[in-house]
C-alpha cells in the first residue's frame, strides 16, 4: 500500500516543499548510512536492522526503485570509491566484515574478516589502502586492498570516525568520549593523528573540556581543515537547570590540519533552542551539513563565511558577542546570519551526505530517507518499513529525542550515549549539591537495584521518571516513562574485545581464580556480578565523604571506563594498585605482577 503526502514548511524566508512516500512492507528499516555517488546520480542508504544496503538512482519521480545487497551483519559504515563504481561496507560485531560491493551489478564482490565492531571505513587519496576503526577494541586497521593485508595500530579508547589527509601520509581518527580520569582538571575527548609511514599516532588534540559524543567527522575538500561535531557538556555546573546550554550544549569543533590544532569550536544551539545530538557530519567547498539526531533537523552553515569570522575574531575583531577566540564556544549567536536550521520530515535524523545543492539525509528512527534540494526547498522523503513500533523501538526513539527535553537541549542519550557513559562528572541535583560523580552505564540497571551509584533512587523505574522531571525540566505522560524501561530492560552486553572466539582467554581463565582470592568475589557474584548492596570501601573523599556505594555490575565493566564513583581510576589497574588504599575492594596484598595481569584480564572480559 503506497501513500503520498505534500506539505509545504516555510523557514528563514525559504519554503520548502515536502514529498513524503510511504510503503507497506519497504525494507529499508533504521537507516544508519547514506552516500550519495556517480556524481549525483545514485543514492545508497545502509539498513541497520535489515542487514543489507539499498541503492536507487537519482532523481526520484513518484517513488525510488531499491536495488538491495543482503549483507552478513548490520552495517555500521560505508565508503565508496571516488567514481561510484564501489562501496565497502562495515558490518558485524564481535566477528567483524569488511563487504565490498559491485554498484552497477548490486552484488557482493568480496568479503574480509576485519575485526571487533568494524565502523567508520575510510579511503585515502589514492583509493589503493582503505582505514576502518575498530571501535570497542581501540584499534584502526589500514587494509592494502591490493592484497588485503592488514596492519593495526593502537589508538585510545573508541575511535568512531576516520579521515584520510589528501597528499599527506596523515590519518585522522576521532574518539567517541574522553579517555583518562573524569577527576582530571580538563576532561575532553581527543583527535588523533597517526602517521601512516610510521604507523603510530605522533599527535593528541584535545577537543574543548567537556567534549564527547562524537559521532562523525568531514573534511573540507582542500585537505585543510576538519570538522567534527560533538555533545558539549558543562559538567562544573550543577544541573540546576538548561537555559542556554547550561548543562549541555552542541558544537561542531574546526581543526586546522597543517598546524594540528584545534582552530575552535562554534555552538550549533541557539539562545533559547537546543540542537541535541549533533551527529553526520558533511562539507564541500561553500557548506557544512550537521545532522541532528535529537531535534530531528540538519544545520546547513556557509562554510566560507565560518572561516572569515574565525579568522577575524582571531585577529583581535569583535564577531557576534565574541572579542576574542576563547570567547566562542561559550558564544550561542556566534553562527547568526549564514546558518540555517532546516526540519526534516522524519525521526532521527543520523548520517547525511551532500553533493551539488543537493543532501541526503538518513531518519534512523522513522526509517525514512531524506532528499534535500537546497536550492530550492524540495524535500523528498521515502519511508521503508512502515510497520507499528514496538514498545521497546519507542522507548529507544524517546531515550534519543531531544523533543522530550525542555527547549530540546539533550536527550537522555546525551549523557548516556548509546545508554552507557559519557566519561564526565556530574553534580546532580539528586543527593545534594558539591558532589559530582560519573555517569553509569544503563545497562542492566533495572535488574541490579538501586540506582545511581549512592543508590539514592529505589528502582531504575524511579530513576528514570526522575530523570525526565530533574534532567528534562518535563512532565511527560506515563507511557513515555513505559517505553523507555522497555528499551532499556532490552540491553544486552557488547561482546568483549578481550574474549577469544567468545571464550575466555587462558590468561583471563587464571585471572577467575585470582579474582576469588583477592575477595572480589564476595561483592560481585551471580548472573550480574552484583550483590546488589551498598558498601563502604574505603574510597569516599572531599564532599561525598565517609558513605557506601552501589555494587556495580562487571558486565560490561570493559567499555564503562572511568572507574570508581568519582571517575578517579583511568583503568582497571589503577583501580586496584592505586586507588585501593585499604583494601576493600579486593586484596591483592602479597600477589605477583602476573596475577594482577591474570586478575584483569578476566574482569575486562566480563
Amino acid at each position: 500500500m503506497k501513500s503520498m503526502r505534500i506539505l509545504l514548511l516555510a523557514f528563514g524566508g525559504l519554503s520548502f516543499l515536502i514529498q513524503s512516500c510511504s510503503y507497506g512492507g519497504g525494507a529499508i528499516s533504521k537507516p544508519s548510512g547514506i552516500l550519495i555517488i556517480d556524481k549525483g546520480r545514485q543514492v545508497v542508504v545502509g539498513s541497520f536492522t535489515s542487514s543489507a544496503v539499498f541503492i536507487a538512482d537519482l532523481p526520484w519521480k513518484q517513488q525510488p526503485e531499491w536495488r538491495s545487497i543482503r549483507l552478513p551483519g548490520k552495517p555500521s559504515g560505508m565508503v565508496a570509491a571516488p567514481d561510484g563504481k564501489t562501496v565497502w561496507v562495515t558490518c558485524g560485531e564481535s566477528s567483524g566484515m569488511l563487504v565490498t560491493i559491485d554498484v552497477a551489478s548490486a552484488t557482493v564482490t568480496g568479503n574480509l574478516k576485519i575485526g571487533h565492531y568494524p565502523v567508520a571505513p575510510a579511503l585515502n587519496n589514492d583509493g589503493d589502502h582503505l582505514f576502518v576503526c575498530l571501535r570497542y577494541a581501540d584499534k584502526v586497521v589500514d587494509i592494502d586492498l591490493s592484497n588485503n593485508s592488514t596492519v593495526a595500530i593502537p589508538v585510545k579508547n573508541e575511535p568512531v570516525a576516520l579521515a584520510a589527509v589528501p597528499g599527506k601520509p596523515l590519518l585522522l581518527v576521532a574518539h567517541h568520549r574522553p579517555a583518562g580520569r573524569s577527576t582530571a582538571d580538563e576532561v575532553a575527548t581527543i583527535l588523533s593523528v597517526i602517521d601512516l609511514d610510521q604507523q603510530a599516532v605522533i599527535k593528541e588534540i584535545s577537543l574543548p573540556n567537556g567534549s564527547t559524543g562524537i559521532r562523525s567527522m568531514s573534511l573540507s575538500p582542500d585537505g585543510k581543515y576538519a570538522y567534527i561535531p560533538h555533545t558539549l557538556g558543562r559538567y562544573q555546573l550543577p544541573t540546576t537547570q538548561l537555559e542556554r546550554g547550561w548543562m549541555n550544549a552542541n558544537a561542531l569543533s574546526v581543526i586546522d590540519i597543517e598546524a594540528m590544532d584545534r582552530f575552535n569550536t562554534v555552538l550549533l544551539d541557539d539562545l533559547d533552542r537546543g540542537a541535541a545530538n549533533p551527529w553526520g557530519v558533511k562539507a564541500d567547498d561553500s557548506l557544512i551539513i550537521v545532522a541532528h539526531a535529537g531535534t530531528h533537523e540538519i544545520t546547513v552553515i556557509d562554510r566560507n563565511m565560518l572561516h572569515r569570522n574565525l579568522e577575524a575574531v582571531s585577529r583581535g575583531d569583535t564577531v557576534a558577542a565574541s572579542t576574542s577566540p576563547n570567547e566562542v564556544p561559550n558564544d550561542l549567536t556566534f553562527l547568526l546570519g549564514y546558518r540555517k536550521r532546516i526540519p526534516i520530515p522524519g525521526n532521527g535524523p543520523r548520517a547525511v551526505d551532500l553533493s551539488g545543492n543537493m543532501a541526503a539525509v538518513a531518519c534512523y528512527f522513522s526509517n525514512s530517507v531524506a532528499m534535500i534540494n537546497l536550492e530550492n526547498g524540495r524535500i523528498q522523503s521515502y519511508t521503508g518499513d512502515t510497520r507499528e513500533m514496538s514498545q521497546t523501538e519507542k522507548g529507544e526513539m524517546l531515550f534519543n529525542d531531544a523533543d522530550l527535553c525542555f527547549q530540546h537541549w539533550q536527550s537522555c542519550a546525551g549523557c548516556h550515549p548509546d545508554a552507557r557513559t559519557d566519561g564526565l562528572n556530574w553534580d546532580l541535583i539528586n543527593d545534594g549539591l558539591g558532589n559530582p560523580k560519573n555517569t553509569k552505564s544503563m545497562l542492566f540497571a533495572h535488574v541490579t537495584p538501586p540506582a545511581m551509584i549512592t543508590g539514592i533512587r529505589p528502582t531504575a523505574e524511579y530513576a528514570v521518571r526522575s530523570g525526565i522531571r530533574f534532567i528534562q525540566f518535563v512532565e511527560r505522560p506515563e507511557q513515555d516513562a513505559v517505553c523507555i524501561d522497555a528499551y532499556l530492560k532490552s540491553l544486552r552486553p557488547i561482546e568483549s574485545p578481550y574474549l577469544i572466539d567468545g571464550k575466555l582467554s587462558e590468561a583471563a581463565k587464571r585471572g577467575k581464580t585470582v579474582f576469588r582470592k583477592a575477595g572480589c568475589a564476595h561483592c560481585h557474584y551471580g548472573k550480574y556480578f552484583t550483590d546488589r548492596k551498598l558498601h563502604d570501601v574505603g574510597i569516599a573523599d572531599g564532599n561525598a565523604g565517609v558513605q557506601p556505594f552501589d555494587t556495580p555490575t562487571l558486565c560490561e565493566v570493559w567499555n564503562t571506563a572511568p572507574y570508581l564513583y568519582d571517575g578517579r581510576a583511568s583503568n582497571i589497574r589503577e583501580m586496584i594498585e592505586r586507588c585501593n588504599p585499604e583494601k576493600k575492594h579486593g586484596n591483592t596484598d602479597g600477589m605477583g605482577q602476573n596475577q594482577i595481569d591474570d586478575l584483569i584480564e578476566y574482569i575486562m572480559s566480563l
